[in-house]
Parts: structure tokens; sequence; C-alpha cells
């Protein structure tokens, strides 16, 4: 059996498809008569291979209910897929139990996408186009039917599969649960019904023992509706709760009356009048699990430390305990935590039919007294420690259910014991300064996953500590959650109320879901808050049910109180105004905690042709691509064009897709600097931290983010990178100082700060040095201060390296700067965002590119030397991946890029790159800068 650590793989949970305890392998491996040593060997990499509940599964979306557990997927790696068809409902003339019955013919149905929805089955099946490309969502185009035009039944639809039960089920109860529909439906099996669901983020189960054909084909069919309330994507323009100048969004604010994802009907920030069928559909993980008569569900740890002390730990473990059987079972509840050696036992006794949750506890078992426990911490504040917690039910010796889940020693508070009484957040008594973003969800739900993956990956690579999940999208998977564990990204959650849509009418399905929702991530390390609203108030009874589930973290009712003011800028500014805290006209909004707080970049030019008809790229249809900047918000065709053209008047798509780079590269750093100069008082003002907003393309958009819909990752990840580097010298562009932040919590002696700065003919015109101390989790504040020549080249570039007492470069950072005049905020003026025209005098240079490669099952490594040869900076020098055909690979993972080289500089850069992405094809690599040739070397699959 070969070993595989797969890049989805999430210790603790399960490995790739093909692995199982099977005590026959085992047998055969210490049968093996030749040659011992090898079996040996054979033996140790089997046993590596599993988890300690005797499985390894490739990581899922969806945890797994047990280790006997399939997926009914249309398309899977995971498991062996299983065909799902669909057909609209009043299209059917046979009644549910034919439907669902074995023999009933299917022939003139449609293949169907589970996980997924109607509409992207439909598209798949291509009865309506691709809505993500150019601009045929528009709802005046009517290329889509719109849900609130056509009604509820035209996107009511039924869904169906048959699949059989694999034999090592045989002998035990059998389940089949479904992870999340949108938004009612009825579930039969095989002629009968067995329920009805509803709410989006409400998960349940079925038992399926009697209905099961053991032997044959099991037919399910699910017959799914819309939401109740679809609501229109015109704005009523009705006052509703919110924040000031808001009520824009949401359309007519009707669809808040459903507990589904509010965003569907139309934002700024995605498709502005909405997803046509408000995802309507089977939208998570249909699985199949086997167990025992007891099963154990939702366990939860939680963990108290006696602080400030953290050397000791008093951890509680709960678990509900259910008994599916029709009389009495007792049994025996096994705990173990294996890296503390922690194994404890409880009898338990269950009537039929009864659930009840119990308790292990430090008082009645010693051993959950843990020392010296090794704690879970976030981003650059200490290591990410998890535990596994083990648990099985037995019942005369046989395990009836058994589970294992991750778990971290930390406490997460909150409080309000600040300058200004803004909210800040401590992590085992310790405050941590959030650098933060707001999550929103693919549109569509065209989740999987390697998105996942690539999408968190970037997250931690761009130095966000905590993601906020808005209340108009969604709760997210169990994936995203185990991810956030390993990466040390904490999470806000919200519950599907904003204040720019009405409130759920049914408050019992509203607080059903939530509580389905916050026992499935509740135990997670990185789960850190709880909310009732984006910028609403909650329903009442919410806080409640929430401390009753979950008394271990904070909660606020909704994100814009209890010391967290509201938001803004949302737009391109001037980045001249984020240093002056002029950018929103809502007044000071860098200052104590902003949950949202954000800015726009255009995507690079291969997403870009991806984006819409070359007819509409070029020369900019604005109609096009303000309908793609969800109507035009985000002012990509207005203010941000007019940033771009200060480098120069654009002659074709790729000058123009270039340029805007670097403007989109000026204001993420300079966002996150100007946060970064006030932490905690350090600088002018006092601040707890920032929420960027938002933080990931829901769809193809012109209005792109740190990577865009396509994972392909902008300018706006690597100089967000840069500036949230734990160690970073900062450049402020009103002051013309610079200043040290400092993200550890350790401080650094003797450290030497370099500023110097270059001329457009890469001449050094001046070097300043000075040694520093820089305090454990703080900053040093305008250590130098840089005096511009007069006579010095309009465009001019600034080069920060600091260096660590034994002389070795830790980190640097690279400006460029204009000699224009800041004339005040609503200009377009300032050394940071004008007078880059000549920019185009500076000389030609030449790359040169080395490289090397490593290669195994699951990605390919390219370690790629770029050196400067010339005599002139290269400037915004950039790296590309493409295949065969010219076409871009993504995602991929490069260590930076969009960064500039001196004169005979160089620079080392790792590519990962997914081995499924290049399907073992040959590939190149593309390097050149704004002032360099490009170069390419072919690299074999």
């Amino acid at each position: 059996m070969k070993p595989s650590v797969l890049n989805y793989y999430v210790p603790g949970s399960s490995v790739p498809k093909g692995y199982t305890m099977d005590y026959r392998c085992i047998w055969n491996i210490l049968s093996c008569k030749k040659n011992k040593l090898m079996c040996l060997k054979k033996l140790i990499i089997f046993l590596c291979s599993v988890s300690s509940v005797g499985y390894a599964q490739k990581a899922t979306l969806s945890d797994r209910s047990a280790p006997l557990s399939i997926f009914l997927r249309s398309a899977s790696d995971v498991d062996v897929p299983v065909k799902w068809e669909m057909k609209k409902v009043t299209e059917v003339k046979e009644n549910e139990m034919k439907v669902s019955s074995v023999n009933y013919n299917s022939t003139n149905w449609m293949p169907a996408s589970v996980p997924g929805t109607v509409l992207n089955s439909l598209v798949n099946n291509k009865i309506y186009p691709d809505p993500y490309f150019g601009d045929n969502n528009r709802k005046e185009r009517n290329l889509i039917p719109d849900l609130n035009d056509v009604g509820v039944e035209f996107y009511h639809y039924w869904f169906r599969t048959q699949f059989t039960i694999p034999k090592k089920f045989a002998g035990k109860r059998l389940w089949l649960k479904f992870h999340g529909i949108n938004y009612r439906c009825e579930i039969w099996m095989n002629g009968q019904k067995l329920g009805d669901m509803a709410g989006m983020f409400n998960s349940q189960q079925f038992d399926v023992t009697r209905l099961a054909n053991t032997q044959g084909k099991n037919t399910l069919a699910v017959k799914v509706k819309p939401v109740d309330v679809p609501g229109s994507s015109n704005n009523s323009k009705k006052s509703r709760p919110g924040a000031v100048g808001e009520n824009f969004n949401g359309g007519d604010g009707e669809i808040g009356r459903n507990v589904s994802m509010l965003m569907s009907v139309g934002w700024d920030f995605t498709s502005p009048d909405g997803i046509r069928d408000r995802n309507t559909g089977i939208w998570k993980d249909v699985e199949l699990f086997a167990t025992g008569d007891v099963l154990l569900e939702h366990p939860f740890v939680i963990t108290k430390l006696p602080l400030p002390d953290t050397s000791s730990c008093r951890a509680s473990v709960k678990v509900e305990v259910y008994n599916a059987a029709g009389s009495l079972r007792s049994g025996v509840l096994s705990c173990n935590i294996k890296e503390e050696g922690i194994n404890i036992e409880k009898k338990v006794v269950l009537k039929a039919g009864e659930r009840k949750m119990v308790s292990l506890t430090p008082e009645e078992f010693s051993s959950l007294n843990i020392s010296r426990p090794k704690l879970w911490w976030p981003l650059n504040k200490g290591k990410q420690e998890l535990y596994t917690l083990d648990m099985k039910f037995t019942i005369a010796g046989r395990i009836s259910s058994n589970s294992t889940s991750r778990f971290g020693v930390r406490e997460i508070s909150t409080d309000q014991q600040t300058p200004d009484q803004s909210r800040r957040f401590l992590v085992n008594g310790y405050p941590v300064f959030i650098r933060g973003s707001n999550w929103v969800p693919e549109a569509m739900l065209r989740n999987d996953e390697k998105r996942t993956y690539a999408e968190l990956r970037y997250t931690r690579q761009a130095g966000i500590n905590f993601l906020r999940l808005w209340g108009g999208g969604i709760a997210e998977s169990d994936y995203f959650y185990r991810l956030c564990d390993e990466m040390g990204i904490m999470v806000w959650s919200e519950f599907w109320i904003t204040g720019d849509t009405r409130f759920p009418v049914d408050t019992s399905l509203y607080f059903r879901n939530m509580a389905s929702t916050v026992k499935r991530i509740r135990n997670h390390a990185s789960s850190a808050y709880y909310v009732s609203a984006n910028e609403s108030t909650e329903i009442k009874g919410a806080r409640e049910l929430i401390y009753a589930l979950d008394p271990t973290k904070g909660y606020q009712v909704q994100s814009e109180c209890c010391g967290i003011h509201d938001g803004s800028p949302y737009k391109y500014e001037n980045p001249m105004q984020y240093f002056e805290n002029t950018a929103s006209k809502r007044g000071s909004r860098v200052d104590g905690f902003n949950p949202e707080y954000g800015t726009p970049i255009l995507p690079i030019l291969s997403s870009l042709k991806d984006l819409m008809p070359q007819k509409d790229l070029w020369p900019i249809n604005t109609a096009v691509w303000n309908y793609m900047d969800g109507g035009g918000f985000h002012q990509m065709t207005t203010k941000y064009r007019e940033a771009v053209e200060q480098f120069g008047k654009a002659s074709s798509i790729e000058d123009f897709a270039r340029k805007a780079q670097f403007v989109g590269a000026m204001n993420y750093r300079a966002l996150w600097e100007v946060w970064n100069y006030n932490k905690f008082g350090y600088g002018d003002r006092f601040a707890a931290g920032l929420l960027f907003w938002y933080h990931n393309s829901p769809l193809p958009q012109t209005s792109s983010r740190f990577y865009d819909w396509f994972l392909e990752p902008t300018a706006g990840l690597y100089y967000s990178q840069n500036a949230l580097a734990p160690l970073h010298p900062q450049f402020d562009y009103i002051k013309n100082t610079v200043s040290v932040y400092n993200d550890y919590r350790q401080s650094f002696k003797g450290y030497q700060l370099v500023a110097m700065v270059y001329n457009i003919k890469s001449e050094l015109i001046s070097k300043l040095e000075q040694i520093i101390d820089i305090p454990s989790d703080g900053l040093v504040k305008d250590v130098l201060k840089i005096s511009i020549p007069d006579n010095i080249s309009q465009v001019h570039f600034i080069k920060l390296m600091l260096r660590d007492n034994h002389g070795k470069q830790v980190s640097d950072a690279f400006y460029w700067r204009s000699k224009d005049i800041y004339k005040g905020a609503w200009t377009m003026t300032g050394p940071a965002v004008s007078g880059f025209q000549d920019l185009h005098q500076i000389k030609q240079t030449q790359l040169l590119l080395k490289t090397t490669q490593k290669t195994d099952a699951n990605k390919v490594i390219v370690t790629a030397t770029v050196h400067n040869i010339g005599n002139s900076l290269s400037f915004f020098t950039q790296f590309r991946l493409v295949d065969g055909q010219g076409r871009s690979i993504r995602p991929a993972f490069y260590t930076d890029n969009f960064f500039s080289l001196l004169p005979y500089e160089q620079k080392v850069v790792k590519i990962e790159i997914p081995a499924y992405v290049l399907n073992h094809g040959v590939f190149k690599i593309v390097v050149d800068s704004f002032n360099a040739p490009a170069i390419t070397v072919k690299m074999p699959g």
C-alpha cells in the first residue's frame, strides 16, 4: 500500500480513498516470508497512513459522521461517484412513491450536480449560458429567468439517484444524512417518505435501516423547493434598520424573511441583481453511513486556563449520545486524548429513543487536569497546537459508534478595556491586534475542497489572522474551519440577518438552523466569536440559545455595536487619505475596531481575458465592466481608471492591466500600514484592529481582491503579505517617515534599519541607517525621516531593509513615489497616486532566470532564481505560469511576486503547483517586468 500525504489532507481527519483498517492486510504483511525487513517497512508505512479511528480518507468539505461512510456525490475523488438526475416537479406526472421506486424510468431526466444547485445543473446542461461570463446574468438581458418573476415552481425540482449499500455496512444501522439543502425539501427512498427539511443551514439525518436494500439498488429522490420569499433584486428604497448610508443592497429586502443566503438576491460586491434561482438545491453533501444502535454526536471540549497562568488547564468533554433502538441500551463511553495519554471511561444507560448529553469533567476524572498544555495561538503569536479527541461507545465489547475530532487548548475572549472603549480580542489572556478580513462565499456555491484550500492558503500567506463570515453569506464548511484551526486564523460567525433585509418569519426555523450550526463549529480552535446580525439586531432568544450551546466565546447582537464602529471606505480612494485618515466621509475610520475597511484591485491580464468577450474588454465597455463591479460600486471605470492613467494613458488592455496592478498594490499595502502604525496606541491614535472589506471574489468581477475568482493572485496579495509581515519596515507618504512594526510576542534588540532613495536612473541619492530595539508586539514610531531632494527625478524609489543583530536581512519593502504635492482629500493628487507618467523614462534592463524542480504525486515545487543583470532597477517583476496552450495555471502558490529588483539584485521564489492543475502536462515559467522583456523556461510536467 502506497502512503499518500495530500495537499488537502488535514491530520486527524480521514485520508485518501482506498485506505481502510483491514486486519487481513496487516496479516499479509506480517506473513511475508521472503524479506522480513521490507515487510516491516511496509507495516510501518501502513500504520502511519491510518488515523486513530482506523481510517484515513481524503479531506472533505463535510466531516464524516462515522468511519463507515460514503458521500453520494455526482463527481467525486473521495468516494465512488453516483449518478444524479433532475427534472422540474411540474413536468413529472408520477407520484412520489413511483419517482422514488427502483424501477422508475428516468430516461428523460437530465444530469444533475450534487452537491450543487438547480441553476448550476441547468448551466452544465447548456439550458442557460454561464451567468459568470460578461453580463450574461444581467436581468435586463432576459437570458436566465429570475425566480421572483417566474414563480417558485419554475425552479422547483426533483433530484434522484440510485446507490448500493457497501458490503462492509452489513449488520449495521444505516443512516442518510443531508448536510445542507436550500430551501425546503421532501425526502423519499425506495417508495417511502423519510421526512422533510427546511432552512439552508440545518443538517438532518434519517434512519434508513428498515428501508434499505442491502442486496441491490436503492433509490433516493429529493423534491427541493426554492426559498419561500425570493424577493426582488430591485431596491424598494424603503427605509430599513441598518448603518448610515446603507439600505441600497439586498433588493427589496424580502429575501431576509427566509433563513438563507441573503446575498443571492443581489449586493454591491457580487452580482448586483442576484442569482436567478436563489441557489435552490442540495448544496452540501448527502452522506450514507453506518453505526450500531447508539450514536455519538457533537463532541465538545471546553478548556479553562487559570489566566494569566497558562501552565495548566481543566478540560471538560461533552457529547450527545443517542439510542436509535426500540429498547434500552447500556454501554461504555470511552474518551482518549492521545497527546496527553488520557484514557477514561463512563458507563451510560439509555432508554429507547433517548438522547442525552454526557459530560466528563475534571472533578470526576482527574486526568482531565492537564499540566503544561500545548496552547493554540493565532498566526504569528505561537504554534497552532491541536489535540486529538477519540471517542467511542461500546455495547458488550463491540463498538457501536466512534468519533474523532480535534480541539485546541485556548481561551478567546473580548473586552472594551481600551482608551476609547473599542473592542479588543484576547487569546490566552494576551491582546491580539486584529488584521482580519470579511469572507464572502462563492456566489453560486461552486465550491470544493481544492478551492477552499487554495483560498485559505492565500489568506494565511497574506498574513490575515481573523476572518468574519459576513451575515448575508453562509455558514462555512467543516473543512474551512479545520484549515483555519491549522493556519491560526480566528473566525467570527454571523447568523443570516442584515440591516438591508427583513427578519426571518419563522423564528423557530431560524433557531434550529442556528443550533445546528453552533453545534457543528463550536469545537474548533479557530471559532472565536458569535454575532447575530450584520448592521441590524438579534432575534430575541439568540443570545440565550448560543450561550446554552457554547458558553466559551463572546457574543454581540450585531456587527456595529459594543465597541465596534461602522465601516468604510469600500471603494477605490486616494491612498493619501488612508495616511490622513480622511478616506471615509463618515469621519475618522482608522481608530478603534473597524469591521469593514477596504479597497479593490483589478484582476491580472489572464483573468481579465476570461471575464468577458474580447470586444467588451478593450476598449473598455463601461456597461459590462460596471455590471461586473457590483453595478460600478467600486469605481473601477472612474476613479480607479483615473489612478491607472496617472502612469500614462494605456495603449492596450495589456498596458492597462499591468499599470492597474501598480495602483492596487499601492492601496493594499498603504491601507494595512496605516493600521499597523496605530496599533494599540503606538502611533497617532488607538486602533484595536480592522476587517478588510471584502476578502474574496464571490464570482468573476472587475473589482477583484487578494486573488480573483479564478484563484489567480493579484499584486494585492503580495503587497498585503509585505505589509503584514511579522517584522516590517514601512514608509509614511504624508510624513516621509519610516517605522518598524512587530507582530511577534517577543522583542528584538540591536536591529538595523536602512533606508535608501534612488532616482529614475537607479542612482543612489541618499542612505540612512539606525540601530533600534523593537518592542514586543509593538511599533517603533518614526525612526527615520527621509528628506527628498528638490532636484530628484519626478519618479523615484525608496528601499527599506531590516537586518537582525547579526547583519542578516529579515524583511524589506520597496516603494515608488512622485514629487506631486498632495492637495487634500477627494483630489487625485499626492506622491502615492499622481504624477507617475515619467515612469516610462526608466531604462530597460535584463533578467536572468534559473530554475530547479521537485515533483511528487501531489505537487510540483519550482525554485526560481531571478537575477537583474542590468544597471537599471527592474520594476514590478512578475512571474507567471502557463500551460502548453499559453493558458494561465491556477491556483499556484508563489512565495512572492510583483516585486522590484535593484541593479544586480536577485531573488529566490518558490512556486508550488498542485498536481491536479498540471495533469502531468508540460508547463512554462515566464518572468518579466515593466522594463524588462519576458524570459520563458519550459518545464516538464
